[in-house]
């Protein structure tokens, strides 16, 4: 499998999962797509520059367009590529966003993790089984701790 029949294949497969699978419709949403170009501006930026410098390279035949046979680096634009970048890295990038968002929503909405607390995991302190009571010192944030009403 090409990266570029991978790249095209996990669009499908995010957009699916946040429409009928999670039901976030974030590619609904403008405020999506704006997170989503700051992003993008970045991924170009960070990308770019590490393909320009020759830092990542791709097989010819994973890839649409072709490294140039001087060995230099690859073009900015045009021979698939969008600033230095295979334009493949977008949509693995876009796939990315997309369902890592889709499920920081839908956890969220299920209230995971909505109060943090520190310490051990809950499963392995026991705690879990227990109902915690709120002590006298922890019903009055403002006070003293001893309990007693501060006056």
């Amino acid at each position: 499998m090409t990266y570029t029949q991978l790249g095209t294949l996990m669009v499908v497969g995010a957009v699916l999962i946040d429409l009928l699978v999670l039901r976030t419709r974030l590619v609904t949403r403008r405020g999506f797509w704006v997170a989503y170009a700051i992003v993008l501006f970045f991924q170009l930026l960070t990308n770019g520059i590490l393909t320009g410098i020759g830092a990542f390279r791709y097989s010819d035949a994973a890839i649409v367009g072709q490294m140039p046979a001087d060995g230099g680096p690859p073009p900015m634009f045009g021979e698939g590529r969008v600033v230095f970048q295979p334009f493949e890295d977008l949509l693995m990038g876009f796939s990315l966003c997309l369902l890592a968002m889709a499920l920081w929503i839908f956890w969220g909405r299920r209230g995971v993790q909505r109060t943090p607390m520190s310490g051990p995991p809950i499963w392995r302190s026991g705690r879990w089984a227990r109902t915690a009571t709120p002590s006298p010192a922890s019903a009055d944030p403002g006070g003293t701790g001893d309990g007693k009403a501060s006056t």
